[in-house]
């Protein structure tokens, strides 16, 4: 219970001094922005490993796509890795739900990244919109697209079937993708307390070449993703 408080407190504390020191960024290139974020990521994994003693295993480094354009297919357990894997890949484009653009200087910052929203709850001009956005993202920039397919996050044990979303932007953007499987819900879950003394594994899974359809490829990361889930536990 000490633990959890503790690491809650400075988690928040170190985000929030972060947030207000990197303000006058709003105004500056975006790449200031996106070291801040970094510093976040860095943040967060050094609450993880001090207060909770956790241990943040990287398995796969060797196959990060390289001098392309690619996008990032991961699961989603926790807010650990909306924070860690700006660490790992070239400051990811998010796609995220619509309501994290409207909290407070959070929210500034993710617009000013280039962050990407939809809303899922209704259709709009928007929504409808949503694949050309990020083909724009994609063509005008070096940094990768980040997408979580189960649409939010879920429990360590709940298998959810990916958004069919996630195969219609790969057959759209022809490019590769780059599978990732975080099991930071052991540690870190969206609901319940926090586990100390346990490790958190990022594994990037070898890449996937476009050319599948839609539906071949949504089936096919959604099993490569939680057989390592699996295979973790």
């Amino acid at each position: 219970m000490i633990r959890k408080f503790l690491f809650l407190f400075f988690f928040f504390l170190g985000i929030s001094i972060i947030s207000i020191v990197f303000l006058p960024s709003l105004v500056m290139p975006t790449k200031i922005v996106l070291f801040g974020g970094r510093m976040m990521g860095k943040w967060a994994s050094l609450c993880l490993q001090i207060i909770l003693q956790t241990k943040i295993i990287i398995k796969g480094r060797d196959n990060i796509i390289k001098n392309e354009k690619f996008f990032i297919a991961c699961s989603h357990q926790s807010m650990f890795e909306t924070f860690y894997l700006q660490t790992i890949f070239n400051a990811p484009i998010f796609i995220l739900k619509h309501e994290l653009i409207k909290i407070p200087i959070f929210g500034w910052y993710l617009k000013k990244i280039g962050s990407i929203s939809i809303n899922r709850n209704k259709i709009s001009k928007k929504n409808l919109g949503l694949i050309d956005k990020i083909k724009n993202s994609v063509r005008n920039s070096e940094r990768p697209l980040i997408i979580f397919p189960q649409g939010t996050r879920v429990l360590p044990n709940e298998t959810v079937p990916f958004k069919k979303g996630v195969g219609r932007i790969y057959v759209e953007l022809k490019i590769k993708c780059q599978p990732v499987a975080v099991n930071s819900g052991n540690v870190w879950p969206k609901s319940g307390k926090l586990s100390s003394k346990k490790k958190i594994i990022v594994s990037i899974l070898p890449e996937v070449k476009p050319g599948m359809s839609s539906a071949d490829f949504t089936n096919y990361i959604e099993s490569k993703i939680y057989n390592e889930l699996d295979f973790m536990n």
